[in-house]
């Protein structure tokens, strides 16, 4: 029936317009290349938001659809940015700052980005791309000379008046962001998220039951403003006014712990391999920093090992949240706080349950396909990940040839190895590429690696699959000793024995300085097989 529910857009503009009505006082604060902190209001933030929202369509003549990309740190000129874009009815486009040249021109090129806003710092990495790509405006963001060729930013924003300024009810279902796949399985391919996601997947974050983003949270996402969408917190914080933390280009663990005290943070956010850093700072100086601000260290972009989540918890008293979820996916997918089933368990099996992946998130379907149909919600049966919800692409941009990654019933098939608890909770056993299928049977490279990262000499783990003449692939072990101690293979194998069948056990360790990352923290497990996968059983060492 017609006239029941006003037409309300769900869309960034109705975020800004929130975060400036009600929250105008609260901080925004950056950490400079100098380690200096800026401090501003929301209201400062929503004038030059404004400001650069009319500044990219009448100086630099951008219209609707149009994307803006960045290459900048995590700080208040790029969450201008992020929401100034999409106010002014463009799409922000996030560049991969740890990418190569090759690939940012493709990635530019391919999103057709007619502006590039980047940080003055960059500009070394900017000026291996920027001609190659062809941008009819690059924008400089920082304090020094403007480089030959860019406008600076604050001069841009010097060109127009937030006072002319007025909100568009931006059709929710247009886009307003857009993020590149890693790429680790060909060439990376783009997501665009609607007004009507972004501002869908901001309320979910905001529930109890999911990161319970709220106003009187400081909130620092050390997760980068380019990966996955910045997990959705700078459009979550502006919704709901919560005080927004940047740590600028200073990621190192000292840095951050320093920063965790002294804006008083409440929540923060990032991949497994910077809180295994942070766990070993805090490891050596118990007393060295006060955390007792600190409510959830969110954790995700890989699986977390339980032996983290439990150093955090056990020896620190910081509660560690997992949580789940894709590039395609806005990100969130599920989070594994805990429900009031397993809260009533012993603490052991608290933990294990903390360490799978948790419940889907609210508007977040999930089910398990194997090689006869559908799997069971046994917590046993394995089958690759697929999901549907709000605010879950249905396409890549322009790539047509990826149409398979959706079932024909809409679906996205993630690639990602599960087991499905009666309960729901979902627990990732491998990338659906990292399997080991030895003897027939399928071994959890993932499951491995965070035993692994439980013993007390281990600092870091990863898990491949190597050629075998009978078994056709056997698991190998490449492992990062602590600084001082020793293991040898042997010893690892004994530690792993009581929680794996015999054939799911190593038989070769290879022991390095350093596991290869990919851009955005997780293990190159690609440059790990192209090491040793072909190196024959090498001796273990």
């Amino acid at each position: 029936m017609d006239g029941l529910i006003m037409d309300y857009q769900l869309n960034v503009p109705a975020i800004l317009r929130r975060g400036e009505q009600l929250y105008g006082d609260k901080e925004i604060v950056s950490r400079l290349p100098d380690k200096s902190w800026h401090t501003y209001t929301y209201a400062d933030f929503a004038r030059r938001t404004k400001q650069l929202a009319l500044a990219l369509r009448d100086e630099l003549g951008l219209r609707d659809g149009d994307r803006v990309g960045t290459f900048c740190w995590n700080h208040h000129e790029h969450l201008e940015t992020y929401i100034g874009a999409p106010v002014a009815g463009l799409v922000t486009h996030t560049l991969n700052l740890r990418l190569h040249a090759d690939d940012l021109t493709y990635i530019a090129s391919h999103a057709g980005d007619r502006v590039l806003i980047a940080d003055k710092v960059l500009w070394p990495l900017v000026e291996t791309f920027t001609d190659r790509v062809g941008f009819e405006h690059v924008v400089a963001v920082g304090d020094g000379p403007t480089p030959d060729g860019a406008l600076d930013f604050e001069e841009l924003l010097a060109t127009a008046d937030a006072d002319d300024f007025a909100y568009r009810d931006i059709d929710e279902r247009a886009a307003a962001a857009m993020c590149y796949t890693s790429g680790t399985t060909g060439r990376p391919k783009g997501v665009l998220y609607s007004h009507r996601a972004i501002a869908i997947h901001s309320l979910a974050s905001t529930q109890s039951s999911t990161l319970g983003i709220g106003e009187d949270d400081s909130v620092l996402p050390v997760v980068p403003m380019f990966h996955a969408n910045a997990w959705g917190f700078p459009f979550t914080c502006t919704l709901v006014g919560s005080k927004q933390v940047f740590p600028g280009p200073h990621l190192d663990p000292q840095s951050l712990l320093d920063a965790f005290v002294e804006q008083e943070v409440t929540v923060t956010a990032g991949v497994p391999t910077i809180w295994m850093g942070i766990l070993q700072a805090l490891d050596a100086r118990p007393d060295g920093w006060d955390l007792s601000r600190l409510r959830a260290m969110i954790v995700g972009g890989s699986a977390a090992p339980r032996s983290m989540i439990e150093g955090f918890e056990r020896r620190h008293g910081i509660h560690v949240t997992h949580a789940w979820g894709m590039t395609e996916m806005a990100p969130l997918g599920t989070i594994s706080e805990l429900s009031s089933r397993e809260r009533a368990l012993p603490e052991d099996e608290q933990f294990a349950y903390r360490a799978k992946q948790g419940l889907p998130a609210p508007f977040v379907e999930i089910r398990a396909r194997g090689g006869d149909g559908l799997v069971p919600w046994d917590g046993a049966t394995m089958g690759e990940l697929e999901v549907r919800g709000a605010w879950i692409a249905s396409s890549y941009y322009e790539a047509p040839d990826a149409r398979d990654r959706w079932t024909d019933d809409g679906w996205f098939k993630t690639g990602d190895i599960v087991t499905i608890e009666p309960n729901g909770y979902i627990e990732i056993q491998d990338r659906s590429k990292d399997l080991v299928k030895s003897g027939g049977e399928w071994i959890s490279t993932v499951a491995l690696e965070n035993a692994l990262m439980g013993h007390p000499a281990v600092l870091e783990a990863a898990v491949i699959a190597v050629p075998d003449e009978k078994w056709a692939e056997r698991p190998l072990g490449v492992v990062v000793l602590r600084e001082g101690a020793s293991a040898t293979p042997d010893e690892l194998r004994d530690f792993l024995a009581p929680h794996f069948a015999k054939w799911w056990l190593p038989e070769r360790f290879e022991f390095v300085d350093e596991i290869p990352k990919t851009a955005v923290g997780k293990f190159r497990k690609t440059a790990l097989r192209e090491r040793f996968a072909t190196a024959g059983a090498a001796e273990n060492r």
